[in-house]
């Protein structure tokens, strides 16, 4: 199986609407690690590692969201692994500004 990484940016309604927290379910059920988070533009950023599937399926999600977000894009790159993650976390350092 082949691994890799992928870091995304999702705009649109995606703040206050449990994004986060949901695409942290869903990574780990994918057995992805990295990372996610708000900035203060209203977009969120996201970090993940793993088998490509799988980052693949997680793009594919973060197109839709949980049910109260309305994702209007996601610019997604390759990535390079971080192998010092080992979990996908919600990163606290950039807060909701809005």
């Amino acid at each position: 199986m082949t691994r890799g990484a992928v870091h995304a940016w999702v705009s649109g309604q995606v703040q206050e609407v449990g994004y986060r927290q949901t695409c942290r379910s869903v990574a780990r059920s994918l057995d992805l690690t990295g990372w996610v988070r708000n900035l203060p533009d209203g977009r969120v950023e996201l970090f993940a590692q793993g088998e490509t599937e799988a980052l693949d399926r997680l793009i594919t999600w973060a197109w839709a969201g949980p049910s109260m977000a309305a994702v209007s894009g996601v610019e997604s790159e390759t990535a390079r692994p971080d192998e010092t993650l080992t979990d996908f976390l919600i990163h606290p350092n950039v807060a909701i500004t809005r």
